[in-house]
């Protein structure tokens, strides 16, 4: 299966950063899998266990498990393949835990006949050129992503997180097949909340994304369900 085939569908990731899984799933239950896919991050998991990822997974939507794995490769492998078996659709692990752990990661999933999407996290879209130096990070942000990103696709995953400022060079780097996932997506006229590398849903897509990982500024919205509308009708991009 290639990755466009794997990749088609909805461009959105609904982020749910709810507490409990009663308002995660409500708000599931306002929406289609053909309207948006639908993440599932540390607060929301660690409230409620792999429980909600089954009741998402059985209402048909594609989940991306965003938990950022970092740890030896053995253990970050085996929550890797744990993960496949809840049904997820995208599983995502930390660049910085470096090759052994990045190959152990696929090598896992390689074994298995269901096999999400797997991507590895550069940078976090909060951190600024500051954050990085006070960890001993001395490049930029764009050359950490760069590296991270080259090592990632030298570890045979399936592309990375980033910012969809990052996105053109990451694209013309590691051609169409490297699949990017944009969080820090802000439709015009929403807060920046705590995000430093921000654009709007239309540009991302213009500058090389495949998916846009949105949050608040949809699940917030007084209207969620119309300012998914709206954004999807925004992805319709020349």
């Amino acid at each position: 299966m290639t990755l466009a085939s794997r990749i088609a569908g909805p461009r959105v990731i609904v982020a749910l950063d709810f507490p409990t899984a009663s308002e995660a799933l409500a708000f599931a239950g306002r929406v289609t899998p053909e309207q948006c896919r639908l993440k599932v991050g540390f607060e929301l998991f660690t409230s409620t266990g792999p429980a909600v990822v089954e009741a998402l997974v059985n209402k048909g939507f594609d989940v991306f498990l965003d938990l950022k794995y970092h740890d030896i490769p053995n253990t970050v492998a085996g929550a890797c393949v744990a993960a496949a078996r809840l049904g997820v659709w995208m599983v995502n692990v930390h660049a910085l835990g470096g090759r052994r752990m990045l190959s152990a990661a696929r090598e896992g999933l390689d074994k298995l006949a269901h096999r999400p999407l797997l991507i590895g996290v550069t940078l976090l879209t909060s951190h600024s050129a500051s954050d990085l130096g006070e960890i001993g990070l001395a490049a930029d942000p764009a050359a950490q992503v760069a590296r991270l990103a080259r090592l990632v696709q030298e570890s045979g995953l399936d592309g990375v997180v980033c910012s969809a400022q990052e996105a053109p060079h990451l694209r013309a780097e590691h051609g169409p097949e490297f699949c990017l996932v944009t969080p820090g997506i802000r439709p015009v006229g929403s807060a920046r909340g705590d995000q430093e590398r921000v654009v709007t849903p239309a540009d991302a897509v213009r500058q090389g994304a495949h998916y846009l990982v949105i949050g608040r500024p949809i699940t917030q919205a007084a209207e969620p369900l119309a300012t998914l509308a709206a954004i999807n009708r925004e992805l319709v991009v020349p």
